[in-house]
């Protein structure tokens, strides 16, 4: 691919903006259940000002982990541009020189916490403690956890827990077991796009010292976690069935189908460069699934 140095196109590659609809989802949800749970809160009218800069701050993070994970891979020396197998990255190819990359990753960090500041005035000063969070595990999870194995309980945290219930405290001030539980599902579901990017780098990732969840518990093993990922986050749907949103736990199931799909696919594959199709199916099933669950949500009226 021709890519000229720190052109506009070197920078939307670097920013990843398939990516985003995994910071979509959660936020997708988070407002789903706030929307349908503000007229049981009086003096809680839905804050649509408040909702967006949601969406924007996540969307940001996830550009601000991209560039970071893109920057601090590259110095490690996991991504090599020989050896590597997932789609290229900026630095590796050297689409983007080191010092704008470093230049940009200060200036979408600041970006990020000014669009979220506003967000204390609706949510209180919590939600700075929320932010400051997400910037802080933002670079811890490329520096070191993720070289842990640690990777999946960061997208299980700040790609379920963290957005929907911030989402969703931001608008009501609480958080009840139905958001607790959709957060929990909603990192799960996301998860699985770690899972098949590590399951593709296992062999790299070992060799370099990166021992993610998948070159820790092997192969088969990461099979089983990826249809359990989905499995569980469709299962868990039942709260919702019990407090009578059955549109909600319904829905998602339509996801599953495609999941299963999609985990057919991968284990047929198995190993190399083919296993990226496996990756956009999943960022696919993500998106599905959170749509199918924010339409189950908004069908079903709160008791």
């Amino acid at each position: 691919m021709e890519v000229k140095k720190d052109s506009l196109k070197a920078w939307v590659l670097a920013a990843r903006p398939k990516t985003l609809t995994g910071a979509a989802v959660p936020v997708m949800i988070g407002l789903s259940l706030a929307w349908c749970d503000a007229k049981t809160y009086e003096g809680q009218p839905f804050c649509w000002w408040a909702a967006v800069l949601c969406l924007l701050f996540a969307f940001v993070m996830q550009i601000d982990a991209n560039l970071i994970n893109d920057f601090i891979d590259y110095a490690k020396g996991t991504d090599d541009r020989e050896t590597r197998l997932g789609p290229e990255r900026a630095c590796a190819q050297g689409w983007v020189s080191i010092d704008r990359m470093k230049h940009a990753i200060a200036i979408v960090t600041s970006l990020a916490c000014v669009i979220g500041l506003p967000l204390a005035w609706q949510g209180g000063l919590e939600m700075i403690l929320v932010g400051l969070l997400c910037v802080v595990f933002c670079f811890l999870y490329t520096t070191h956890l993720s070289y842990m194995g640690l990777g999946d309980v960061l997208v299980l945290v700040f790609f379920g827990l963290v957005p929907v219930c911030a989402t969703y405290y931001v608008q009501l001030h609480t958080v009840s077991l139905e958001v607790l539980v959709a957060s929990l599902a909603c990192g799960l579901v996301i998860d699985a796009l770690l899972l098949v990017n590590n399951f593709r780098d296992r062999d790299t990732d070992r060799a370099a010292g990166k021992n993610t969840l998948v070159v820790r518990i092997g192969e088969r093993a990461t099979m089983v976690a990826y249809v359990g990922v989905g499995v569980v986050a469709c299962l868990s749907g039942v709260v919702f069935a019990l407090n009578g949103r059955w549109w909600a736990f319904g829905l998602p199931f339509v996801y599953l189908v495609f999941h299963m799909l999609t985990f057919l696919k991968m284990r047929r594959i198995w190993k190399g460069k083919a296993l990226n199709r496996c990756l956009g199916e999943t960022a696919r099933n993500i998106f599905i699934y959170g749509l199918m669950l924010s339409l189950g949500i908004l069908l079903t009226s709160h008791p």
